[in-house]
């Protein structure tokens, strides 16, 4: 395997292109991902506020959306026609509508008719804006009902008013860089994994070197070998940039940092051998990266990380199942994020070495039967 495993490094310091799908391509990706999640989140969203009542009420909810860091207020009208303009030229991405005569409504405990509108065509602005503006509005309405409205009707009562926490676990800060950058590394890597052990192996096929790629050696092993140097090198940028969060950023593992670097292997190893599989199979490398493009280039959409699968169609619960990627995604959560315990994580990892096992031992049959193949045609010859 040692042999093989040399062989394959060799090919790669011989061919340049090759070479940089495995060094440059994996840098740039670390570097472009690293730079565009850098800020950790959105902050001073532009949003515009409607204020018809002009009131002290109005005056409380500006002042609370202005002390927000996510927000920053655009515009301040009393025109609904003008703030809904700006928010088809996308120049605000929500507005608070504080009607005329909310104060008055509000102190006598009626429906005031404020509302909060925002812009939810792009999912993650969306929800942070509305986040941001709904609490920051409540912070303003349960202000001035504390200490303007029932301070000068009852001075010398001190009430206490109801008040709710909101505690985010686990991300409190909702940083993208904690969020996304975690899962969006290992999909991108997987994704360029898959397609440079397919065209390592389908070189050996339009050679028709087979034959000197399983010389003096099992076929199980010559597959493991091909696959490992691949896995290796993609594991070793994968934990470069695991040192640039944890050590440099400070996303501190919450878990069982060893756990979620043996499921790293596993993943990317499960991958590489689907791609051996698929391209000893179709014995085509066209149809392999059409199949790698569909089967890994899906794996972030299908694996619950960005999209949810509760209530999802069959369909897409069966391929988010059939993707080595879902697992990894659990065991990467419970280990980085959540901490859980190293028993609940071993199912995911299971499911991962079964993969790798499947493949291995489909690959392995396929390289046989080709390779026997091609023996008895030269020795026909």
């Amino acid at each position: 395997m040692w042999g093989c495993m040399l062989r394959e490094l060799r090919y790669l310091i011989r061919h340049k292109w090759d070479l940089a799908l495995v060094t440059l391509a994996p840098l740039f990706l670390l570097i472009l991902f690293g730079s565009m999640f850098y800020a950790g989140k959105a902050e001073h969203l532009p949003i515009a506020i409607i204020d018809q009542d002009q009131s002290q009420l109005s005056l409380n909810i500006q002042k609370y959306l202005s002390h927000n860091s996510t927000l920053q207020i655009y515009e301040v009208s009393d025109n609904v026609d003008e703030v809904e303009k700006l928010i088809n030229q996308t120049k605000v991405w929500g507005y608070v509508h504080i009607p005329e005569g909310a104060e008055q409504r509000l102190v006598k405990a009626q429906d005031a008719g404020i509302s909060i509108a925002f812009n939810q065509s792009y999912f993650s602005i969306g929800n942070s804006i509305s986040s941001a503006m709904l609490l920051s509005t409540i912070e303003g309405i349960t202000d001035f009902s504390k200490n303007t409205y029932l301070q000068n009707k009852l001075p010398y009562l001190n009430i206490p008013t109801a008040s709710l926490k909101i505690s985010p676990l686990y991300n409190p800060n909702l940083s993208y860089e904690f969020y996304l950058e975690p899962f969006m590394i290992p999909a991108i890597l997987h994704l360029l994994l898959c397609c440079c052990v397919a065209f390592a192996v389908g070189q050996e096929l339009k050679y028709n070197s087979t034959a000197k790629w399983v010389h003096h050696q099992g076929f199980l092993q010559a597959i493991l070998a091909k696959n490992l140097v691949y896995v290796l090198i993609f594991s070793v940028w994968t934990w470069l940039w695991m040192f640039w969060l944890i050590e440099i950023r400070g996303w501190f593992v919450a878990g069982q940092l060893w756990l979620i670097l043996v499921g790293q292997f596993f993943f990317y190893l499960a991958y590489a051998l689907i791609s051996t599989t698929v391209v000893l199979a179709t014995q085509n490398l066209s149809k392999t990266f059409g199949f790698i493009a569909v089967y890994g280039g899906s794996s972030l959409s299908f694996a619950g990380v960005t999209l949810p699968l509760n209530n999802a169609p069959i369909f897409t619960q069966f391929w988010a199942n059939i993707i080595p990627y879902t697992p990894y995604a659990k065991l990467q959560t419970e280990q980085w994020v959540v901490g859980s315990p190293i028993s609940i994580s071993l199912i995911p990892l299971a499911i991962l070495v079964l993969y790798c096992i499947f493949y291995a031992a489909i690959s392995t049959i396929l390289l046989k039967k080709m390779t026997r193949k091609l023996t008895q045609g030269a020795t026909h010859v």
